[in-house]
């Protein structure tokens, strides 16, 4: 099944299984690995379209359970479609909501049919099925649609897995049979930890021939190190020529480790709501900046970042703590501002490096500068909403 885009690996790392290279989309070229900031509702939460491309944001997600619930796939295709109705004219691309059915709606039942939950915003019953969520996403008009997947938290006992997966293959071969001509709808791999289950999945979904391939049902509860361990098992047995894309993942670490396994794709929320709660991203590490010790500190976040929130020195430390402070709303804007910023940098940074052939290098030594062996923060800790910026 071929959907409307073309993918093209341009350059591969000859020490890892990173690679570098082109996404062509109906809204526009889309250059891999990209790192996908998460709009909900429609929004990246506090940043304006025209910012968001400032930062180097080449494409954006939205979630198709949020806008069904609010305004409803109907009212926005009478606006005409997403990008419309955003004022976001680049890519997108639409999670189906089987994530946030599990982790935010009261689940009344699942079964082959669909899905039916209460709605987490006023208890409405609302039934979902496959063939609605491939329906959905047409009128929401994104660039590429993801099948709905039956999602189990992690760890999870071996039986309820395997039922999810094959339940999720299942749903997969009906949503290909509704999708609409030239729409493009990627299959997600579900099995859990489970090894070979998760290859038994990625067989039959490339027997399918689906246009893209995701990793889904990881960053749900597993440690890092497992969750590496299926990421760099997986990603290399996933068809070369199509988009490989790890869902919901993640810290930068994550992605170097991902990207590393040939991965092209990722969507997080941790540069988002870090930002709304005052942790910065740097090149040294991350920094709390309602800690005192910014108080009188007249530097940038980071000197200098050439992002809208540090450009020029007009912000300082000391102002954007006396806005968390103050809880003035411009202090997270201008975090996430800025974090959005360091993701695409390094996303940049990483096709740099592949193009140069010292990938591997370049993300050990990125990986100790960062520092990525600290505690996690509360927020990244939170992995069962990671997917979603609520």
């Amino acid at each position: 099944m071929r959907g409307a885009i073309q993918f093209v690996v341009r350059q591969t790392d000859s020490k890892t299984f990173a690679r570098c290279g082109i996404l062509r989309t109906p809204h526009g070229d889309v250059e891999t690995p990209c790192f996908m900031p998460v709009g909900t509702r429609g929004a990246v939460k506090g940043i304006l379209p025209e910012l968001l491309v400032r930062t180097g944001t080449q494409m954006l997600l939205s979630n198709t359970y949020h806008l069904l619930l609010r305004p409803g796939p109907e009212v926005i295709a009478a606006i005409g479609g997403l990008h419309r109705f955003m004022g976001w004219n680049r890519p997108i691309l639409t999670d189906s909501g089987g994530f946030q059915v599990y982790s935010l709606s009261d689940l009344v039942a699942v079964d082959d049919r669909g899905v039916r939950f209460r709605s987490h915003i006023d208890g409405q019953l609302v039934q979902l099925t496959p063939e609605d969520a491939v329906r959905f996403q047409a009128l929401l008009g994104s660039d590429i649609a993801m099948v709905l997947d039956h999602v189990v938290p992690l760890p999870q006992e071996p039986a309820r897995v395997r039922e999810a997966t094959q339940r999720t293959l299942r749903w997969a071969e009906r949503s290909l049979k509704v999708a609409q001509p030239g729409q493009t709808l990627f299959a997600i791999v579900q099995g859990g930890l489970d090894l070979e289950l998760r290859r038994e999945c990625l067989r039959q979904l490339v027997a399918m021939d689906f246009p893209g391939y995701a990793l889904g049902g990881l960053s749900v509860g597993e440690s890092p190190g497992e969750m590496y361990e299926v990421v760099r098992a997986i990603s290399p047995e996933m068809p070369a020529d199509k988009p490989r894309y790890l869902m919901g993942v993640g810290r930068p670490i994550d992605l170097l480790e991902a990207i590393a396994a040939g991965i092209d794709l990722f969507d997080c929320v941790i540069p988002t709501r870090n930002g709304r709660n005052a942790t910065a991203f740097t090149n040294t590490g991350k920094i709390r900046l309602r800690n005192s010790q910014y108080r009188t500190d007249p530097r940038p976040i980071e000197e200098g970042c050439l992002c809208p929130a540090c450009d020029g020195g007009k912000f300082s430390r000391a102002y954007i703590r006396h806005l968390f402070m103050t809880k003035e709303l411009l202090g997270p804007v201008l975090v996430s501002l800025h974090n959005v910023f360091f993701y695409q940098k390094l996303l940049s940074d990483c096709r740099r490096a592949i193009r140069q052939g010292v990938f591997e290098e370049f993300k050990e030594e990125t990986s100790r500068r960062l520092g990525e062996s600290e505690q996690m923060d509360e927020s990244e800790e939170d992995s069962l909403s990671s997917f979603d910026d609520s």
